[in-house]
């Protein structure tokens, strides 16, 4: 994983003009592609100063990285990557409000609000834009890191995507692999591993840019 120290970038003059296309839904689990990554976006919502904001990946784009909508590239930008981290690989992405309706809810993937950091075994879901909705539980959960893995599928794109814990996001996925089997029939196991997302808002709101203060869109 690359290490970064978290950078901004001023904000962009984003304006819709006038008989612009209809804003484009985006919520947690939305496929997005940043400057030409497929990823997915993690959540929704507004900071502090009241700009709304989304978090993906920060391997999928680095600031400035213009962000459009997997499926409706059509309509062109809708925000771009403003701060990213490499450490815990998120970026914040600032949204043109006049090009996107924030949702809490993508294909029947709720998420209700923050939550605290899952325990070792909790039951978790995640949706990613390749993999879709896949619910399983963690199996490690270190107690002062920042990673957490937990049992399901991965393909590439669904890096970014949240996961949930009794509906509440507590993560951002970050990458995945298999555990191949052997010969003593013990099959192989897909694992999926994703960052605290306590971490990342503790980070966001260290550095007083953009992100901080998130409050996810109320579901």
């Amino acid at each position: 994983m690359r290490f970064a120290v978290a950078v901004a970038i001023p904000a962009l003059a984003l304006a819709a003009p006038a008989g612009a296309d209809p804003a484009v839904p985006l919520g947690g689990g939305s496929g997005i592609v940043v400057d030409g990554s497929h990823c997915t976006q993690t959540t929704i919502g507004h900071d502090k100063t009241g700009e709304l904001v989304g978090f993906t990946a920060a391997h999928c784009g680095g600031p400035g990285a213009q962000v459009v909508a997997e499926g409706a590239e059509d309509h062109g930008a809708l925000g771009a990557v403003v701060a990213a981290n490499g450490d815990l690989d998120y970026a914040v992405i600032r949204f043109d409000p006049a090009k996107v309706t924030p949702v809490a809810n993508v294909a029947g993937f709720a998420i209700r609000g923050l939550g605290p950091d899952p325990d070792q075994g909790q039951p978790t879901c995640t949706l990613g834009a390749a993999t879709g909705n896949y619910c399983s539980h963690t199996v490690s959960v270190p107690g002062p890191g920042s990673a957490i893995a937990t049992l399901g599928p991965f393909q590439p794109g669904d890096d970014g995507g949240p996961v949930t814990a009794d509906g509440l996001l507590v993560g951002l996925v970050f990458r995945g692999f298999v555990i191949p089997g052997d010969l003593l029939g013990n099959l192989p196991i897909p694992e999926t591993d994703m960052v605290k997302f306590s971490k990342i808002l503790d980070d966001v709101n260290a550095n007083g840019g953009p992100g901080a203060g998130f409050t996810p869109i109320p579901g």
